[in-house]
């Protein structure tokens, strides 16, 4: 994250001194346009377009981290491994397996991927994977 956070800043700072660059070219010549003004102005492009890139890198580094942390979040509640709060009810669904919850998201990405396919039935070749419940699992056992 600190490698992130100081390509952001560095692509910054270099931005800020084409800027400042431009300026200066420009009153050194008296607002003429010059080959001085003309290179100060293409290091100032170079420089903004590594500053969009910088930020499009933070941004996809923060979005990366908001789904991981997403995630875990939903595996520690799915498996009830969140502690529970003074005062919060605890009338929740019973805690499921890591592996039962990985197993139950495979099969919904199937039937997505079916969905999208048009078939929409979930009695395809894919009947063993995209069934919602296993029987071999007591929590899906019908009661």
């Amino acid at each position: 994250m600190e490698s992130t956070v100081d390509a952001l800043n560095n692509a910054y700072q270099e931005f800020v001194a084409a800027a400042a660059g431009v300026l200066e070219a420009k009153e050194l010549t008296g607002g003429q346009k010059t080959a001085a003004t003309d290179a100060a102005l293409e290091k100032f492009k170079q420089q903004w377009e590594l500053f969009r890139v910088a930020c499009d890198q933070a941004e996809e580094f923060v979005e990366s981290v908001k789904q991981r942390i997403g995630s875990e979040c939903l595996v520690d509640e799915a498996t009830g491994s969140v502690a529970v709060k003074p005062g919060q009810s605890t009338a929740s669904l019973p805690p499921i397996s890591a592996v039962r919850l990985e197993q139950m998201s495979k099969a919904v990405r199937w039937l997505v991927l079916e969905l999208q396919q048009g078939s929409g039935t979930a009695n395809s070749s894919h009947s063993h994977s995209t069934a919602p419940f296993d029987s071999r699992f007591s929590e899906d056992a019908p009661q």
